[in-house]
């Protein structure tokens, strides 16, 4: 397991690439709308890890939500898995609670699944398995 990105949750995702390519001193690598989420991703590979900027699509989306209860900021932490159904399962016995029964396709080729934050101390953890 290591980490696969960071997610941001940003209010304007136009203005947040070209901060974030100041920032990093790199040209934003991929994105992505992720139309069951409502989400459009922004991602910037930083070594080993990535970037990842997240902006709301419509009113109701969970992005949008979030940032008007917290503001942006810093989203989720994601980890790679090998096995995303056996790491659920390892979790949910270890008393963790998902916020989802099953992976759901997310973006960059992945597989996703989440932690909700009040087990993480405050911390939305992501999990991550590449679709092979």
């Amino acid at each position: 397991m290591h980490i696969d990105h960071i997610g941001i949750a940003v209010k304007n995702i136009e203005d947040a690439v070209k901060t974030y390519e100041k920032i990093l001193n790199t040209p934003c690598s991929k994105r992505e709308i992720v139309e069951s989420e409502k989400v459009e991703t922004a991602f910037f590979q930083t070594g080993e890890s990535k970037v990842e900027l997240l902006g709301g699509t419509a009113p109701d989306s969970v992005i949008k939500t979030y940032i008007e209860k917290r503001g942006e900021g810093i989203h989720h932490v994601a980890f790679e898995v090998d096995d995303i159904q056996a790491e659920m399962a390892r979790l949910k016995n270890e008393g963790f609670t998902l916020l989802n029964d099953s992976p759901k396709q997310g973006a960059d080729n992945k597989l996703v699944a989440f932690l909700h934050p009040k087990g993480n101390h405050g911390v939305l953890v992501e999990l991550c398995q590449s679709k092979k």
